[in-house]
């Protein structure tokens, strides 16, 4: 977990802090929608759980929310059976690998506003498999707890273990918490057990983790990238981007924010 990562965890911060963009609020909803065809109440289903938690921590209104469960569990009038989950891979400047998720009503919409973020932006959107094999799906959850020792975090987790829980990847550690990365199918039972042993869970999700990281160092370079990743990011359609770029974190910072 390197620069691919901070990248996300930088986008996701800012997505917060302003909640700009009407895409994020689309997004969202959409994932609660289809979430929400396995049943209304959050109690009893895990996915509208997180998809709810992720739309809290981007402000969506409530009454969006409510809109959305209602419409994806039938009860507003549908909507949910139109979208499916598509997945687009291609390079970046610098030959960054760049994996993109999308929910989408309309495959070849998506197809079109995709291949053409990474015309303008000098990249390229390439075959079904070209760049996935970079990458790894992945449990992340988040912990919220400013000047976490790491001692500690680690006896915590190696109980985890010993209580018959959820094996622990690997975790990063950073001035406002830590993220722990599990299994993809132990999603669930990683943030339960977490949050059993009194940890700060503040947020879970899948996320695609690059295995093998592009270093770029020219700040063109970089420049570009960041461009084309902000641009996918910003498309309706899309749910999530992921790259394997890695850079210096406050370059990264400065050309982002």
């Amino acid at each position: 977990m390197a620069g691919h990562s901070r990248w996300a965890q930088i986008k996701r911060t800012k997505a917060v802090v302003d909640a700009k963009r009407g895409a994020v609020f689309t997004r969202l909803g959409r994932e609660i929608m289809v979430a929400a065809r396995a049943g209304a109440d959050p109690a009893g289903n895990f996915q509208l759980r997180t998809a709810i938690e992720k739309a809290k921590a981007a402000r969506v209104p409530n009454a969006n929310i409510e809109r959305a469960i209602a419409k994806g569990s039938g009860q507003g009038g549908g909507g949910a059976d139109q979208f499916e989950e598509v997945r687009y891979e291609g390079y970046g400047p610098g030959g960054v690998a760049v994996l993109i998720e999308a929910l989408t009503d309309n495959r070849n919409r998506a197809a079109a506003e995709i291949r053409l973020a990474f015309n303008k932006n000098g990249g390229n959107l390439g075959e079904t498999g070209c760049v996935g094999y970079l990458f790894e799906h992945r449990s992340v959850v988040r912990l919220e707890q400013a000047g976490l020792v790491e001692d500690t975090l680690l006896e915590r987790l190696l109980e985890l273990e010993e209580q018959g829980g959820p094996a622990v990847i690997s975790y990063e550690i950073d001035p406002e918490g830590a993220e722990v990365l599990g299994a993809f199918e132990q999603l669930e039972a990683l943030q339960d057990g977490l949050r059993a042993l009194g940890l700060p869970v503040s947020s879970w999700e899948h996320r695609w983790i690059a295995s093998t990281p592009c270093r770029l160092e020219d700040q063109a370079a970089l420049a570009g990238c960041l461009k084309l990743l902000d641009a996918l990011d910003e498309l309706d359609d899309v749910r999530s981007v992921t790259s394997n770029l890695e850079a210096d974190e406050e370059t990264m910072k400065s050309l982002i924010i």
